[in-house]
């Protein structure tokens, strides 16, 4: 089977739309996706500053969604004519799993960040017969189709718009989930976002339908109104006396805050805001060692990473859809759609930060 995909041959290089090649069929517990959309994540782009960790050439891409077209099997439970959102792979078996902790599955980093399956390898090539890494998060969706796990896969309301929903499936499953989930927020709670992007506003949109009250901070005017426009109370970067006019924004302290940008000040700054006992939760990748200020984790506060929003996919999409229908979870305003031939300026756009959420269409064009 032949298609178009983006293939990124080295990590200085731009990204080439090429043909590739499926050379299996589903097996077992697999499905055969057509992509309709693939939303492109910071995830996505760190590939070109991960030190050869990650296998190149490879077809990158892991919040796709689109229609199963085939399946492994009468036994799998997603079926030919699904819509499906697609989100990270998990092995379904290890303590963490079976704990409905997936994003904290033992093989996380092996089956999501390098290549997937090592058996897999010579599934997907290129043109000329050179493998691709071939299960980006299980997915490898900036292309026309994905063979996946069904585990990866959560069926959704073929009434919504498809092309629109993948990043549901890693970017806003995080924010939204490190709100609902790790932090259980709820009326009457406050929390800050460090970083007003994708996984930020996310954050900022689920606290607003929770009836939590944020504050957002960031650097860019047009990041901090979306914010605002979201229910969040905009506090630029550059502040002085960051951590009192948080405690004042909050009444007295946040109970929880959510960093996205790996910041050292940042983050002592909304350590020193929060609350007696409350929490910080990182999302960001740290590439270098987190200085924590003398007293900043003093009254029980604590400080602690969160994977994929501490979700099980196949529970916090169908819940980000219907808050999204009753018009609560707006995460389409965040959205521009590129016609996959037009990868490079979206992941240029997305760099430059003039939009939040790029979403690659390799049938349509973009809207």
């Amino acid at each position: 089977m032949r298609f178009q995909a983006a293939v990124l041959r080295s990590y200085e290089d731009p990204f080439a739309v090429e043909e590739v090649a499926l050379r299996t069929e589903p097996a077992v517990g697999e499905v055969l996706v057509e992509i309709a959309g693939c939303g492109m994540c910071r995830t996505d782009l760190a590939v070109r500053r991960s030190a050869g960790r990650s296998p190149l050439p490879a077809v990158l891409g892991h919040e796709g969604a689109g229609v199963v077209v085939r399946t492994g099997g009468a036994d799998t439970a997603i079926g030919v004519g699904d819509h499906v959102v697609l989100s990270f792979d998990s092995c379904g078996h290890c303590r963490n799993c079976r704990g409905a902790a997936p994003a904290y599955c033992d093989s996380f980093a092996s089956l999501n960040l390098f290549g997937g399956r090592e058996e897999d390898a010579p599934r997907l090539t290129d043109a000329a017969g050179t493998a691709l890494a071939p299960r980006w998060f299980g997915q490898s969706s900036f292309a026309e189709y994905a063979l996946v796990p069904a585990r990866n896969a959560v069926r959704v309301d073929p009434a919504l718009p498809v092309e629109l929903l993948g990043p549901l499936g890693c970017g806003f499953l995080t924010g939204a989930g490190a709100v609902l989930n790790t932090f259980a927020a709820g009326p009457g709670d406050t929390l800050v976002v460090l970083g007003a992007g994708a996984v930020g506003l996310a954050a900022v949109m689920a606290a607003t339908a929770a009836g939590a009250q944020s504050v957002a901070v960031d650097r860019h005017p047009r990041r901090l109104a979306l914010a605002e426009r979201f229910g969040a109370i905009p506090l630029p970067t550059g502040t002085s006396g960051m951590a009192e006019r948080i405690r004042r924004l909050t009444g007295g302290g946040a109970q929880y805050a959510l960093d996205t940008t790996a910041s050292a000040p940042l983050i002592n700054d909304v350590l020193r805001a929060l609350r007696p006992t409350g929490s910080l939760g990182l999302v960001a990748r740290l590439h270098t060692a987190l200085p924590l200020e003398p007293g900043t984790l003093d009254r029980g506060r604590s400080i602690r990473h969160i994977c994929e929003g501490d979700a099980v996919p196949g529970l916090l999409i169908p819940l980000l859809t219907r808050l999204w229908q009753a018009g609560r979870f707006p995460f389409d305003q965040l959205i521009r759609t590129y016609p996959l031939a037009d990868v490079n300026e979206a992941e240029r756009d997305c760099d430059a930060g003039l939009v939040v959420k790029p979403v690659l269409l390799p049938h349509g064009r973009s809207r």
